[in-house]
């Protein structure tokens, strides 16, 4: 998907395609009174409402951004102008009304439709249109549009890759797709096969693989940045189908579980993201990739795993495979790059949607500072988190009979729980912080600036954080 925005003088627009019973442009205004977002035609012109004065803030403006193009595209408008001299004086800072203006335009017109017959873009070209005498230089404008496209055009990215059917994207052609990637904007790339990883004794995530025709990969991306220093990692689960293997799902819950790999697709787009906007602060994304299917080498209830640190694992769950995954990522990428920080992204538990629904992810830390910073990149960006606890006793329930630890608690406090098992794989040493975004992987209603599906979840929140670093 590919939509060309661009920046004009409104002396100087003359007019793109557009239905012929509209003028060439639309304005933005707030109307005291109309929800942000709702488009009115006067006149023939197109009038967008940023919402009442007393409550606009960027997510409003954003909402009405994705708003804006669901109409041109429902009234299959395929370019249009669009005014922005209300939205620069609303008071809010030039780059926070950009930003969230434009995000909104590119992720609402976000559609995947690789897969249907005849598909396209309807809305292809979008023109800013400012006047001269607006007071933010041309340039400046122009910085903030080119950050907020990269941006959005990430969470687009990851979006689409989460849409990907299983029997396209497993753990194999999802490392081949990767390293292209990876490739065509500067990253470094490699990846550990199966065999590397079986030597290594990283036994959690090839067990989990074992029972399927694909068998797991791990996928290290490099941004080295400018400033030198320890990377921040970025640690995500990528199940690219999950059965359950022998603790087999029901049909319906197995539905959709194409989105179990979206943690680690957050974590390719933010990568894509920072290479392509030359973030200063070096990142690492580490993608921990399996297929949780059913053989006759699959792994079992009752079996013993080693994983990366030497820790064993006693098998309850054959359906707690992404925290099996992560164990040895989290591991690996301690002790191979000594982050600064590291943050992992999983659709881990459905113990979280329970807890707090498709309104806020999970976060669990151990380190108040990492957590504050992520909370508050999150109210930014209006990727929201909420913070559960980590207290040591919550460690009797995965504390292991026959081995060091066990994969599953039981019922009670489970998003807690996969927190904690977690935790165990990670030293005192590295601030360490975990997401939990099982109920934010997809969704299966319109929102104002997504789609029925992958939501993408994360690309945006991440970006604050490093940012905020710099």
């Amino acid at each position: 998907m590919s939509i060309v925005i661009s920046l004009q003088s409104s002396t100087e627009f003359s007019g793109l395609t557009i239905s012929p019973a509209l003028a060439p442009a639309v304005t933005t205004l707030e109307s005291a009174g109309k929800d942000a977002g709702e488009v009115r035609v006067i006149n023939g012109k197109a009038i967008l409402s940023l919402g009442a004065q007393n409550k606009l803030s960027a997510e409003m403006i954003r909402r009405a951004g994705g708003a804006l193009a669901k109409w041109l595209t429902k009234n299959s408008i395929p370019s249009a102008g669009v005014e922005l001299g209300t939205l620069l004086g609303t008071g809010m800072p030039p780059s926070t009304a950009i930003t969230a203006f434009v995000e909104g335009l590119l992720l609402g017109a976000f559609s995947f439709g690789a897969y249907k017959t005849g598909h396209e873009n309807k809305l292809t070209a979008l023109a800013l249109l400012i006047d001269d005498n607006n007071g933010v230089s041309k340039a400046d404008l122009q910085a903030y549009l080119q950050k907020a496209s990269i941006t959005a055009e990430s969470v687009n990215l990851s979006r689409e890759l989460a849409h990907e059917p299983p029997n396209v994207i497993n753990p194999v052609t999802l490392a081949e797709r990767v390293q292209k990637l990876a490739a065509e904007v500067g990253l470094k790339c490699s990846v550990l096969d199966d065999k590397q990883l079986a030597e290594m004794g990283a036994g959690a995530i090839v067990a989990v693989g074992k029972g399927s025709a694909t068998p797991s990969r791990l996928i290290i991306l490099e941004h080295t940045g400018s400033a030198g220093g320890q990377p921040v990692a970025l640690v995500g689960k990528s199940i690219t189908m999950d059965t359950g293997g022998y603790s087999l799902k029901s049909g319906d819950s197995m539905k959709g579980m194409k989105y179990d790999k979206s943690g680690g697709m957050t974590v390719i787009a933010t990568l894509v993201a920072a290479a392509r906007l030359g973030l200063a602060t070096p990142v690492v994304g580490v993608i921990a990739a399996a297929e949780n299917m059913i053989s006759a080498a699959a792994y079992r209830p009752d079996d013993i795993l080693k994983a990366l640190n030497g820790k064993t694992i006693e098998i309850l769950s054959t359906d707690a495979e992404g925290r099996l995954v992560l164990a040895d990522a989290l591991a690996y990428t301690e002790q191979t790059f000594k982050p600064r920080v590291m943050i992992d992204i999983a659709t881990l538990t459905g113990a979280v949607v329970i807890a707090l629904g498709s309104v806020r992810a999970g976060m669990l830390s151990t380190n108040d500072e990492l957590a504050e910073a992520l909370f508050t990149s999150g109210e930014k960006t209006y990727e929201r988190l909420w913070r559960l606890p980590l207290d040591e006793e919550y460690f009797e329930q995965i504390k292991g009979d026959d081995s060091d630890i066990k994969n599953s608690g039981g019922r009670e406090a489970g998003s807690i729980i996969g927190g904690m098992f977690l935790k165990q794989f990670v030293t005192d040493e590295t601030p360490w912080a975990h997401l939990d975004v099982a109920g934010m992987m997809d969704t299966d209603k319109e929102r104002p600036y997504c789609p029925k599906g992958g939501m993408g979840f994360g690309v945006r929140l991440f970006l604050e954080y490093i940012h905020s670093l710099e």
